[in-house]
């Protein structure tokens, strides 16, 4: 993991953004994600409060709760990120965008894997909640406000209150748009 491939990323998905230098002096998003990297570090020590404080340090900076434990992988991208969470032992692939909002959170109250696995290529709009330990497949679209507490397979869009999955018809005509616009659970 690199700090160039990380503003390439952050260059590549985000259009309001015209250079490396606006993105590494403005992106809070940016800066949880290197904070983060830097806590994970500490929590893999086993320096556990050292790790907390780090992260919390991060937390009232950027506005965004990762975890030090959360597993994130290359070229996470975080987009208007105030009011992530981003549980323990949430893992995340590479190539991953999230919008403001997300939750990545358990459902168990005991020091168990209870956080999501989010496959490589996944987006996931502002507002959803992915809740316990469930698997999101590689190249999966989580749309706004959607609650997933169930597996979704790989190449799926999801939608909706009560995470309804899309077939690819409805997905590739766009539906999925407008599902997020005007419709809970359809």
């Amino acid at each position: 993991m690199s700090i160039k491939e990380d503003l390439q990323a952050g260059i590549d998905r985000d259009p309001a953004t015209s250079s490396r230098l606006e993105l590494f002096l403005t992106s809070p998003g940016l800066h949880a994600i290197w904070m983060h990297r830097v806590a994970n570090k500490i929590w893999k020590l086993k320096l556990r409060i050292p790790a907390r404080m780090f992260s919390n340090w991060a937390k009232f900076l950027t506005g965004i709760e990762i975890h030090p434990g959360a597993t994130i992988g290359r070229r996470f991208v975080i987009d208007h990120g105030m009011g992530i969470v981003i549980g323990e032992t949430s893992i995340i692939g590479d190539d991953v965008l999230i919008y403001h909002g997300v939750t990545l959170g358990g459902k168990e109250n005991s020091a168990v894997d209870r956080h999501p696995i989010i496959g490589s290529h996944v987006v996931i709009g502002a507002g959803a909640k992915v809740i316990g330990r469930i698997t999101i497949g590689d190249n999966c679209y989580i749309g706004a406000n959607t609650v997933v507490t169930k597996n979704v397979p790989a190449g799926s869009t999801v939608v909706g209150e009560t995470g309804r999955v899309l077939s690819k018809k409805e997905a590739i005509s766009g539906h999925w748009v407008s599902c997020l616009l005007y419709t809970s659970d359809a």
